[in-house]
């Protein structure tokens, strides 16, 4: 477990995660996973297009979750009057 990477959905988060948490949670992931901090010239795309890739999929969690007694992230206030 990356104990860097901190819980990015309610209740632990007053708000929704911004993008920049989002990226910095995929960022130390990647970081974890590949044993790089920084990665070498030579490896530096495939390490952002991993960052990216995970980021994209945290994003797509978080939207999908439900966090019972509360709205799904995106959706709060809608249809409301």
């Amino acid at each position: 477990m990356c104990r860097s990477i901190k819980t990015l959905r309610p209740p632990q988060l007053p708000e929704e995660a911004t993008e920049e948490e989002i990226r910095a949670a995929a960022l130390q992931y990647v970081r974890k996973v590949s044993g790089f901090r920084s990665p070498a010239a030579h490896n530096r795309e495939v390490f952002e297009r991993a960052v990216a890739a995970v980021a994209e999929a945290t994003a797509e969690l978080l939207d999908g979750l439900e966090v019972r007694g509360q709205a799904v992230r995106g959706t709060a206030g809608e249809g409301a009057a």
